[in-house]
């Protein structure tokens, strides 16, 4: 049986221990990959598993000093490192490597035509963690790094990153606010931490236009999010014409998430999935990676997940109805349901 997606992800990754009570916990990937399991997407998936980033595309976005820090704070056990709730261990550093390698990995396979679509079962998470500094959880920038890799290694113009985390993704944009190469889009609750991601940055210089943030207020559901996606972020795509879709998969929007005010629902998350992979068949000829972020309800999380493999696992839409060349509208989710 061909297949079309992959799943990558590592055991090692469950070493990076953020202590008892942390909401970001081993089990996390544990659980998505049961609920994986459980339902039998397994076998349609291709497995793979990351060798860890090299430094030299770590510090593509993260500054050398930085990157010196992080593994010396990790080697030598330190609790935490640069804000109280980014809990670090000894194989800490190892986990991060591997979860910014997993992206690498995902770029290589889609570049070799074996797959279209990746999902990356990751953690530390990424798309806090600044050129400097670790916060939020995120160590490396793990979107960011495979952003810079798919520029750099194989040459891609043009990339779209799409955030749906329930937290703004201040990292993401800081590395590309002077960018227009790489469009940054977010959908997140406001207020909310990290307290940046209002209307008003929208990049600067060359980068210029080229963020959008969408700030919904708390109780935002299935509808505001779909919404967002088919009236802002479609008609970006369609000007932008990435050639490379990556999402930032935060799964935290969930309705019964700890750390969200929100009340998006497993069948929102395949809704703007959908909204993705149809821009990714249209414009990036189906090229999509998908890392993720957050999600801190084992449940929810397993079930959100399993819902955005699924409609990652949809086969595309022929040429005519999804393809470059079809100048009709994308045949979107309707949110009048």
């Amino acid at each position: 049986m061909t297949k079309n997606v992959a799943l990558i992800t590592h055991p090692d990754m469950l070493k990076h221990n953020t202590g008892q009570g942390h909401p970001e916990q081993p089990e996390r990937i544990k659980s998505v990959l049961q609920t994986l399991k459980d339902r039998d997407y397994l076998p349609e998936l291709l497995e793979e598993t990351p060798e860890p980033a090299a430094r030299e595309w770590i510090e593509t976005v993260h500054d050398s000093k930085y990157v010196d820090r992080v593994e010396l704070m990790c080697r030598k056990a330190y609790p935490t490192i640069d804000s109280p709730d980014t809990s670090i261990s000894k194989d800490s550093f190892l986990a991060a490597l591997l979860a910014a390698g997993s992206g690498l990995k995902a770029a290589d396979l889609i570049r070799q035509g074996l797959v279209r679509r990746v999902f990356c079962l990751v953690r530390p998470p990424g798309h806090h963690a600044e050129r400097n500094r670790a916060m939020g959880f995120c160590l490396f920038n793990n979107i960011a790094v495979v952003a810079r890799y798919l520029q750099q290694k194989h040459g891609v113009q043009k990339i779209l990153i799409v955030d749906w985390d329930v937290h703004h993704g201040n990292g993401t944009q800081q590395a590309f606010y002077e960018d227009n190469s790489v469009f940054y889009f977010s959908t997140h609750q406001s207020p909310h931490y990290p307290g940046s991601g209002g209307k008003e940055e929208i990049g600067r210089g060359p980068g210029k236009g080229f963020t959008r943030n969408v700030p919904l207020p708390a109780g935002s559901g299935d509808k505001a999010y779909l919404q967002a996606f088919e009236e802002i972020l479609v008609p970006i795509a369609e000007s932008f014409q990435p050639e490379f879709v990556l999402i930032s998969a935060g799964f935290d929007p969930h309705r019964d998430d700890p750390l969200s005010g929100m009340k998006v629902t497993e069948k929102g998350f395949a809704g703007l999935t959908a909204i993705v992979r149809k821009i990714a068949d249209r414009t990036a000829d189906g090229r999509l990676i998908s890392l993720l972020e957050g999600g801190y309800n084992l449940k929810a999380l397993g079930n959100s997940a399993a819902a955005h493999v699924q409609e990652l696992l949809q086969q595309r839409a022929a040429r005519g109805t999804g393809g470059r060349n079809d100048k009709k509208r994308l045949n979107l989710i309707s949110i009048k349901k």
